[in-house]
């Protein structure tokens, strides 16, 4: 090329140097290196939110799994006469009035803090008689009786007025007769009462006391106000029972006054339904404690369904009747806690949950929970022998006698006891079941409730979602992405791929309420045709293959390649259409006009209207779109050249899509199977509008479930802020947490090993 030619050539290259080619230059570098640190600033963002979001979580579940403090607040003398025996320790509510019976029937009240004096009170006992024994029933109800040496009980309440002058708490305490000051008559005059036991609500009360001997005789007391006038008539009732053995060591009814304990000194338990008391019935006996060890101490968990008994070597067992199947009751021993060395003093069961506080011989402490067969606490307490404990109604406080005539005053902090991982994951014996059961129950009407925290039935309602959404959607997904992306004309395929995404962004909620009120009871009314759909619709679609196969060339090729799909949807329509047309007739045929009725008759199988199976057909269209998106864009990003190539050898199209495609594209495949058990693991809407929400474990496709975030999302707004209920919400979502976590990182582990594997295609 001559010199002028060169630059000829070069007068029509732009200059690079020139002002605005530097200046564009210079903009464009600003613009990488920003969106460089943007795009790395909003990595760095996710990753932050999502460790936040796990502490977050950890912050608030935490808590449960934190053992029992307790606090001394304060030591001082014994209020009142200390010379004197104390029969019973209370404390109110508030737990800033504590309450002392002595043994001359004296009732002090006085501060817990420092001892101080509030108020006293005598119990009007004969001066001829003695106390001999004290039972104080359900603490909830405040009652208590006192038995005196010529058979006859004294039943008062303590209860505390709270009034607020100038603005501050104030309050006092007083006593209260329901039946009246004068002593009740229950044993023979003359005959000590040695062993006592009453309860009492507002309709009623009944006592229990024994003397010398081996009868047991029983006192109610019901209320009846006449219609006409205020007055109210103390109706009395009697009854006895004949021991076996003479020599007790404690009584005690429930509250609902229907069953009674008797605790032998052989360490036999009587059980009996005194339902009627004229009339009161043995149940079961059983040898609670080995030979040669006595029961030391025995009291009913809150509720009053279960007993706690503790023996001289230091056990302490749980015991409710189980009914066997003959419908009897026995009295079973559900669980046992840890063995202490030295016998148990007294047992202490909280107002309002399964758990309670004991102490022994060795001056030990021992806070428990029954639902989650934990130890809370085990402290060495006193240097003086421990007599007697109480607790207060809201278990944040507690009051201890020591042999030395002090009183200590202490703070508990034990929010959380029910929550164990046994109680989460594993089965637990919950009262008056007969079994061991895996149970989510979180709340009830009952103050005394016991409350089932169990996740696994959750969790198994996730899987159990996901499992059916994942079996309705990968089949349908993948096949359409692989016949859109490889066999599918590109004009359809411009209609068919983009109207299937739209489908993702319909709402789950319509989805869920489309499920529940029109697909669950389509359901159950063509159940028989829902089933045959699943032969008539892979024959009819073999049928119009071998049928198209035998057609005429030339009709055949007037349809372009990658149109014969749209001759298959009125196929598929029409065979969806004759199975619900003949489903009626093989139900009457088959199934005595009702399917589900007959499962449940005739092959023992529960028919829940809103199941598995319904939920597995809404969730697949919801996961669908995401599966068959991102599994369409892999399949049609393989290289042409091997397709063709693959072509050229001589494989059919088929071969070359198992052999060769799907290998290829098989990481983005698996990514999309992982990103759409992600999307069916944490569904929220469908789940809770299309199931039952019941939790249950059960594979059958005709029940329902319930799962995490549906749960989550059901009892949430209903929880209080920072009790147990609350922070097991959390811990079931960190449970999904951890569950995406982890799928999620095996997925991209796979995932890499599949695109190292198949990348040398």
């Amino acid at each position: 090329m001559s010199n002028d030619q060169q630059t000829e050539a070069e007068s029509f290259l732009p200059d690079f140097n020139s002002t605005s080619a530097v200046t564009y230059r210079h903009f464009r570098h600003v613009k990488d290196v920003a969106t460089r640190y943007l795009m790395a600033a909003g990595g760095i963002s996710v990753i932050i939110a999502i460790t936040l979001i796990a502490f977050y979580l950890f912050y608030v579940v935490m808590p449960m799994f934190k053992g029992a403090e307790i606090e001394l607040v304060s030591s001082y003398s014994i209020p009142g006469n200390d010379d004197e025996t104390t029969l019973y320790l209370a404390m109110e509510e508030q737990h800033e009035v504590g309450m002392r019976i002595n043994e001359s029937g004296e009732v002090i009240f006085f501060s817990t803090v420092n001892g101080d004096l509030r108020d006293t009170f005598q119990i009007p006992v004969p001066a001829y008689a003695e106390i001999t024994a004290i039972s104080y029933g359900d603490p909830a109800e405040r009652m208590v009786g006192l038995g005196l040496s010529d058979g006859t009980v004294v039943l008062f309440q303590h209860n505390y007025k709270i009034s607020y002058p100038d603005d501050k708490r104030l309050i006092t305490p007083e006593l209260y007769y329901p039946f009246g000051q004068q002593p009740l008559q229950v044993l023979s005059s003359g005959d000590a009462i040695q062993h006592l036991s009453v309860q009492y609500d507002e309709e009623q009360a009944t006592i229990a006391a024994k003397g010398y001997g081996a009868r047991v005789m029983l006192l109610n007391l019901s209320r009846e106000e006449s219609m006409l006038s205020d007055e109210v008539e103390i109706v009395e009732q009697t009854g006895e029972l004949l021991l076996e053995a003479e020599q007790l060591q404690q009584l005690i009814i429930d509250k609902e006054q229907r069953e009674l304990y008797a605790a032998a000194e052989s360490g036999q338990i009587y059980y009996f339904d005194i339902t009627d008391k004229s009339d009161a019935e043995l149940i079961h006996k059983v040898q609670a404690v080995d030979q040669g060890v006595k029961i030391t101490a025995m009291e009913f968990l809150t509720g009053g369904i279960s007993i706690l008994v503790g023996d001289s070597n230091g056990h302490i067992a749980q015991w409710f009747p189980v009914r066997d199947e003959n419908n009897n009751y026995t009295l079973e021993k559900i669980r046992s806690f840890e063995k202490r060395d030295k016998a148990i003093i007294q047992i202490v069961p909280e107002y309002f949950r399964k758990g309670f506080l004991a102490i022994n011989d060795a001056n030990e402490l021992g806070i428990y929970h029954t639902t989650a067969h934990r130890t809370v606490l085990l402290e060495s307490i006193a240097s003086e022998g421990l007599e007697s404990l109480t607790i207060s109604p809201r278990a944040n406080a507690m009051l201890i006698k020591t042999a030395d005539g002090q009183l200590h005053y202490w703070h508990i902090d034990n929010e959380h006891p029910e929550i164990s991982f046994k109680s989460i994951w594993g089965k637990v014996w919950y009262e008056s079941r007969s079994q061991p059961e895996y149970i989510w129950q979180s709340s009830s009407a009952s103050s005394d409730f016991e409350p089932k925290f169990s996740l696994s039935p959750l969790a198994f309602g996730t899987l159990k979602a996901s499992f059916y959404a994942m079996l309705f959607a990968m089949p349908l997904a993948i096949l359409g992405a692989m016949y859109t992306a490889y066999f599918m004309s590109s004009k359809m395929r411009q209609v068919v791929k983009p109207t299937i995404e739209i489908m993702e962004a319909l709402p789950t909620v319509i989805l869920g309420f489309l499920a529940g009120l029109w697909l669950a009871p389509f359901v159950e009314k063509h159940l028989p045709g829902m089933f045959i759909m699943l032969v008539t619709i892979p024959v009819s679609v073999l049928l119009s293959a071998a049928v198209w196969g035998q057609l005429p060339g030339k009709v055949r090729h007037k349809i372009p390649d990658g149109w014969e799909a749209a001759l298959l949807a009125p196929v598929i329509i029409i065979a969806v259409l004759i199975s619900v047309q003949i489903s009626q007739p093989i139900e009457n045929l088959f199934f005595n006009g009702n399917m589900p009725l007959w499962l449940s008759q005739e092959m023992g199988i529960t028919y829940d209207q809103r199941n598995s199976l319904v939920v597995g057909i809404a969730m697949g269209f919801a996961v669908i779109p995401t599966i068959f998106s991102i599994s369409e864009d892999a399949i049609y990003s393989v290289p042409k050249h091997l397709t063709t190539g693959s072509l050229a050898l001589g494989a059919t199209p088929w071969q070359t899509m198992v052999r060769v495609v799907l290998l290829t594209a098989s990481p983005g495949i698996f990514s999309a199977i992982m990103i759409g058990l992600g999307r069916a693991v944490g569904e929220t809407m469908i789940v809770v509008m299309a199931t039952g929400n019941t939790a249950i474990m059960d594979l059958s496709i005709f029940e329902g479930f319930r799962a995490l975030s549906a749960n989550i999302a059901v009892e949430m707004p209903e929880s209080e802020v920072g009790s147990t209920h609350y922070r097991i919400l959390f811990l079931a979502g960190l449970v999904l947490f951890i569950a995406t976590f982890f799928f999620n990182t095996v997925a991209e582990l796979v995932r890499q090993r599949l695109r190292t594997k198949y990348s040398s295609l």
